[in-house]
């Protein structure tokens, strides 16, 4: 078997196929939209002659291309003859559903030819009911959200040996420029003694020594901190017990440079001691109070 995992996501139109291929972005894959299919033969030799490091590919292939449908089958098989691990993964959705998309989007539904949604969305079902029998993997994103289908893809590819661990974000960041859109937690630290009106820490961030004791010496912050990390305690088995791979955690101060900088790197520093893979960031450190 070569050591090269290979994706490839396709299916109806309008059925989620690019939240699927963010998600596996998101989990380490190298991620391509809508290369040809005669082309998947030559990119992967050249991913695995130039790029040796890359173990796992995801591709976004469908009926935008004209000839997928009639070289699919033979360039698949062709691969997996050679050894090549190539899963398929088809998103689909009910016929209601995908048109309401289209009509919210306004998009054009590439079989449409005399624009009607609903007459496209029937003749590719039927051109890609081959293709789904093939399928490794199949969802149906009818009553799904985004963020839904993108914890359904990531369950699915991520190892057996990394499901039951999230992988936490940490944000630090300022109310001023305004909340992380992402975010699944939000904590507002404004309440503690701000280091912004000391003029002798005001200048330096909460990567600082003296802003992190400064921060830290007041009772309310450790109360704030343990009371924090018993929630976290509590919250992280019944998320990984729903399945969730990923969360988002913020904390917000006024500008976001002191206080919320501080405590993000305390929350951080307890997942990492848990064994959880933690990716930190301090959003608005470097911006002007």
């Amino acid at each position: 078997m070569k050591n090269l995992r290979v994706v490839i996501i396709t299916g109806l139109s309008g059925s989620g196929k690019s939240t699927a291929l963010r998600a596996l972005e998101d989990i380490g894959f190298f991620c391509v939209d809508n290369l040809p299919v005669i082309l998947l033969p030559k990119f992967i030799s050249l991913t695995l002659a130039s790029s040796p490091e890359i173990k796992q590919v995801a591709l976004v292939m469908d009926l935008r291309e004209r000839s997928f449908l009639d070289k699919y089958s033979r360039i698949f098989a062709g691969l997996k003859k050679k050894g090549y691990k190539i899963e398929i993964l088809f998103l689909e959705s009910s016929d209601e559903s995908l048109l309401h998309r289209f009509s919210e989007t306004r998009r054009i539904h590439p079989l449409s030819e005399r624009g009607m949604i609903m007459e496209g969305i029937l003749l590719e079902r039927e051109k890609l009911s081959s293709l789904k029998k093939m399928a490794d993997k199949i969802i149906d994103t009818t009553s799904l959200n985004v963020h839904q289908l993108k914890d359904i893809v990531q369950r699915h590819f991520l190892p057996s040996s990394k499901n039951k661990r999230m992988v936490i974000n940490v944000t630090s960041f300022g109310y001023r420029y305004g909340l992380p859109a992402d975010a699944d937690l939000v904590f507002d630290v404004r309440f503690l003694p701000n280091p912004y009106f000391v003029e002798s820490l005001k200048n330096y961030d909460g990567n600082n020594a003296e802003v992190k004791n400064y921060v830290l010496q007041n009772k309310e912050s450790r109360q704030f901190l343990g009371k924090t990390l018993d929630l976290m305690n509590m919250l992280i088995p019944l998320y990984e017990k729903e399945g969730k791979v990923r969360l988002n955690i913020a904390m917000g101060c006024t500008g976001g440079k002191h206080r919320s900088v501080v405590m993000a790197n305390k929350i951080s520093s307890f997942f990492i001691s848990k064994k959880y893979q933690v990716n930190l960031s301090h959003r608005d450190v470097d911006k002007n109070e």
